[in-house]
């Protein structure tokens, strides 16, 4: 059964970081580009960061871009999104995806449970 389990949510300063992390189950991580998304209380879904297969082409909402980095480690089946100079409107759940496409997509196949970030001093 294909899983993916998001960890490292938290609450954390403005200012600060974390580090989430998705860790994948039931398939092989190689051929799947991974996503983040996000949604706030009351705002829809937002993409955050996506990383294709190969892990030779990323991309980033602008409003994370400079402060998110998203990178994958296929030996160990996970991907990361380090997220720094946190932001009290980064304050969302945050959900790993996976696509057998191996692309970017803005509707991935697969989603993990979810996150919570809160970014609050």
């Amino acid at each position: 059964q294909l899983q993916l389990v998001e960890s490292g949510g938290g609450l954390v300063q403005p200012g600060g970081s974390l580090r989430l992390s998705c860790a994948v189950s039931g398939f092989t991580l190689d051929y799947y580009a991974i996503g983040w998304f996000r949604q706030a209380p009351g705002k829809e879904r937002e993409g955050v960061s996506c990383i294709t297969k190969s892990g030779g082409s990323t991309n980033y909402a602008d409003s994370v871009k400079g402060r998110f980095t998203i990178s994958r480690d296929n030996a160990k089946n996970t991907v990361y999104l380090q997220m720094n100079s946190l932001k009290p409107e980064d304050t969302a759940v945050y959900y790993c995806t996976a696509d057998r496409s191996g692309l970017c997509t803005i509707s991935p196949t697969y989603w993990g449970q979810g996150t919570q970030v809160s970014v609050s001093s």
